[in-house]
């Protein structure tokens, strides 16, 4: 009973659209400005870099506390912690609250990642920002670090649970990431500047 009410829990938690909230808080409508996307990036390019490193916070802790707050809570085994993670990363990405049309999950994967592989996380960071640094593109630095979380847990060998969730959530944002793929592969996504017409 306690795993089904914290699984519930984390998806209710991490469906809450905090850059919509804030945009909105500012007069700004984030789903008709920049890209259309609820996230950290468009609010920062569109509200503003406080708002965005605000809403980045938000996003990760939605991911932070399932992982590595609701294991403690329930008095379960750490391994938990990745499918709460998960849950609130799905439901960032397929939020209730606005008909399922969400995120594409980055801050609030970090955030779970920070809770159940803090190390991955660090290498994750520093591939997104060396990546960020040469190419300015948000969307590959996103899914570099992706991969480089993925193969750093497996040579870790955080075990089966974990290794085998945060492939998932790779796949998962690899995916969520398919129509910048697509714009990267015919050169048309635009690279990261300080101006609100700017799309991720």
């Amino acid at each position: 009973m306690i795993i089904t009410l914290l699984t519930i829990l984390a998806y209710l938690l991490g469906a809450l659209p905090f850059g919509l909230l804030v945009a909105q808080s500012r007069g700004i409508n984030i789903r008709e400005q920049g890209s259309g996307n609820i996230g950290a990036t468009n609010v920062f390019r569109c509200v503003g870099k406080g708002w965005g490193i605000f809403t980045f916070t938000l996003d990760a802790l939605k991911g932070f506390i399932p992982a590595f707050i609701f294991p403690i809570v329930g008095n379960l085994a750490p391994e938990w912690g990745a499918l709460f993670g998960l849950m609130a990363i799905v439901g960032h990405t397929f939020p209730v609250y606005l008909k399922f049309k969400g995120g594409k999950g980055v801050a609030t994967s970090a955030g779970m990642l920070l809770g159940v592989a803090p190390l991955a996380v660090g290498i994750g960071f520093v591939c997104w920002i060396i990546c960020m640094v040469i190419t300015r593109y948000v969307s590959l630095s996103s899914i570099v670090a992706a991969m480089a979380v993925t193969v750093s847990v497996w040579i870790q060998d955080k075990g089966l649970v974990i290794n085998v969730a945060l492939t998932l959530l790779a796949v998962l944002i690899i995916w969520l990431h398919r129509a910048n793929i697509e714009r990267l592969l015919k050169g048309t996504e635009n690279r990261f500047v300080k101006k609100k017409e700017d799309q991720v």
